[in-house]
């Protein structure tokens, strides 16, 4: 018997899902439609059967009594046809459309809107007649639908047989009863025959789609791989998404330290922080954070400050201010104007300010 891939572990995902769907592969039972239309069919049969009766009888008592009595021609053959036909599939037409409607809601319920036109493409798998007989003599699914046909072949052969067994003895008796009391025992008795096949019936058609739903998710499931193929696909690839951004991050620092000629004054940790501040007033209302950056990049930082005299100050809880709660390109918030400002006005009566008109 064919097993499983003990790799395929994980839950199908949603593209998975929508990719096995868009080819026709649903989770549907084919045992609990039988079942749901044949309890429909005899509901709508019990429901009906006044109205049925009563075309019945009208359309015997006119054939008996009108219909005998019409000369036989072609044409008057095909009329008694006609209307034969057109009373019976009266009676008929409404049972079939409940039946026909019950059938159709339990095949949309399980599937829900589905058009899958992939289906109808030839697959000329089908015709390998190796791969076939395997399908049939050592798939599981044979071994399964076997199991089911036999269980409906039983509910449908021991109901009817209880019943019957247990009505034989009263079989005689309708000798001495109306045309009417013995059909109405025939239609109790197949009513009941129903009901003792169609519990074990409506049983197995549960079991079934319980069965079929779970067997669905175990053969979608996916391995580990295949999903991390398939996040990356999605998300892309995180080792040239790691590239990229190496790649953003060092033309960020090169743009930055392009910038830090043009500062203000650079504000150190002393030397764990390094934050390069410009107060431009036609640029922005407040000081600009123009360069930042820790270890290595704050000595770097340091040494383009120092080539270009830009001025260095230690302070280190300004420093660690800035470095957290700024990012590069935005200025200051109001907390820290007091502690900037005192440090530009320093800087301003030893040099004057670049941007000064």
């Amino acid at each position: 018997m064919a097993q499983r891939d003990p790799s395929r572990t994980e839950a199908a995902t949603p593209k998975r899902r929508r990719k096995v769907r868009s080819e026709g592969n649903v989770p549907k039972s084919q045992e609990l439609p039988k079942s749901i239309t044949l309890l429909a069919g005899l509901v709508a049969v019990q429901a009906s059967i006044h109205f049925l009766h009563q075309e019945m009888a009208e359309l015997m008592r006119w054939f008996l009594s009108e219909g005998l009595r019409v000369e036989l021609t072609n044409a008057s053959v095909q009329s008694l046809f006609s209307h034969c036909l057109s009373r019976t599939a009266l009676m008929v037409a409404p049972i079939l459309l409940i039946v026909s409607a019950a059938a159709y809601l339990t095949l949309r319920l399980q599937v829900g809107q589905l058009w899958a036109p992939k289906v109808l493409k030839p697959k000329l798998q089908v015709f390998n007649l190796v791969d076939g007989l395997k399908r049939v003599l050592v798939s599981k699914q044979t071994v399964v639908r076997l199991a089911k046909s036999a269980l409906m072949a039983a509910a449908v052969a021991i109901g009817p047989y209880l019943v019957l067994r247990r009505a034989f003895g009263e079989v005689l008796p309708l000798a001495y009863q109306t045309p009417e009391a013995i059909t109405a025992y025939i239609l109790s008795t197949g009513a009941d025959m129903f009901h003792y096949a169609l519990v074990p019936m409506l049983a197995i058609g549960i079991a079934d789609l319980l069965y079929t739903r779970w067997d669905y998710e175990e053969n979608i499931k996916m391995t580990k791989h295949e999903v991390k193929d398939e996040r990356k696909q999605a998300e892309g690839d995180p080792v040239i998404k790691s590239k990229q951004r190496q790649k953003m991050l060092a033309v960020m620092k090169q743009r930055m330290m392009q910038e830090v000629p043009k500062a203000d004054v650079v504000v150190t940790n002393p030397t764990h922080l390094a934050v390069a501040l410009r107060y431009d007033p036609t640029e922005a209302p407040a000081p600009i954070v123009v360069a930042k950056g820790a270890g290595a990049l704050a000595e770097r930082i340091r040494e383009i400050a120092r080539a270009h005299g830009v001025p260095i100050r230690e302070n280190k809880p300004l420093a660690r201010a800035l470095y957290k709660s700024v990012e590069l390109g935005q200025t200051i918030p109001e907390d820290l104007y007091q502690a900037v400002a005192a440090l530009l006005a320093q800087i301003y009566k030893i040099r004057p300010r670049r941007n000064a008109p």
